[in-house]
């Protein structure tokens, strides 16, 4: 114990500027590397190869096992070559983060592409309902959706308005199930998602909602995601959000509901205050719906 007391402070006597540098650069690159596999399946993955090395650590340094550390030796420059095929869609997805950024930073003139984004979505939506079309938008947040994606048809097109409508118009072949937005991109359509289970339907007025209505709620239930609801039967205009549902909305309220969710994660106390939001808004809806 004293010996490891006395390493430990021998360490922090070779402390400089430099080795924080060193120190913070490592801890940045570990961060940057379990944000993009956080809520995808490489995540498990990961957790159990950092399982597997430490155990190889532990066999090694504690017992005398020469052929085993052979062995290790030997197969280490295979592993590293692996690593990158194993892991290539989320340093893909993470370099495509990086490009984004980037062109944001250079180009300070237009729409950002979540402005884009969201323009592109209240327009089709309120198209939709101006035809009685029915509709189902999901917006992915931090909360990855493969998953559901893998359920339907998978896109990765460009997001537009007119997308939008020839996906959702009646009788063509992707109308049937739910739209999952990525980013700028159209993931998938004809989508499956989970249906409410936590009773919000059930009552008053709202429990003659249909799947869609359903849908939307379910899949907010279980993850951060934001879900835009037209219904074919009325024409209005919903959104759902951890398990609630903003309804009878037009255009600009669309867009200023999307504006304050749709965005990249910030500090902890946006979300709370967005919830606040949120939840002043359905007072009002109420209160508007009991007047």
């Amino acid at each position: 114990m004293s010996n490891l007391i006395g390493e430990i402070a021998f360490l922090f006597q070779r402390l400089d500027w430099l080795s924080l540098v060193d120190l913070a650069l490592v801890s940045a690159i570990f961060f940057f590397v379990l944000s993009l596999v956080r809520g995808t399946q490489a995540a498990a993955l990961l957790r159990g190869m950092i399982l597997l090395v430490i155990v190889i650590a532990l066999l090694t340094s504690l017992l005398p096992l020469p052929a085993f550390s052979w062995l290790l030796r030997n197969t280490l420059t295979p592993l590293l070559v692996a690593i990158p095929v194993i892991f290539a869609p989320e340093i893909r997805r993470g370099l495509e983060r990086l490009g984004r950024a980037g062109s944001t930073i250079i180009s300070a003139q237009g729409p950002s592409p979540i402005e884009r984004t969201i323009a592109a979505i209240s327009t089709a939506a309120q198209r939709l309902a101006d035809q009685r079309c029915g509709a189902l938008i999901v917006l992915e947040r931090e909360d990855q959706l493969d998953e559901y994606v893998e359920t339907g048809v998978r896109l990765d097109a460009a997001l537009s308005p007119e997308l939008l409508l020839q996906i959702f118009y009646v009788n063509t072949p992707l109308h049937d199930g739910a739209v999952i937005v990525r980013g700028e991109r159209v993931a998938a359509a004809a989508c499956v998602l989970p249906l409410s289970t936590g009773g919000t339907l059930s009552r008053g007025p709202d429990r003659q909602m249909g799947l869609r209505h359903r849908a939307g709620l379910g899949i907010s239930e279980v993850s951060d995601a934001v879900a835009i609801v037209v219904s074919e039967e009325s024409g209005t205009i919903s959104v759902t959000h951890n398990g609630r549902m903003i309804r009878r909305l037009d255009i600009n309220r669309l867009r200023n509901i999307l504006s304050a969710f749709y965005h990249p994660p910030a500090p902890r106390w946006f979300p709370a205050l967005v919830a606040r939001v949120f939840s002043g808004l359905e007072r009002l809806r109420r209160r508007a719906a009991g007047d």
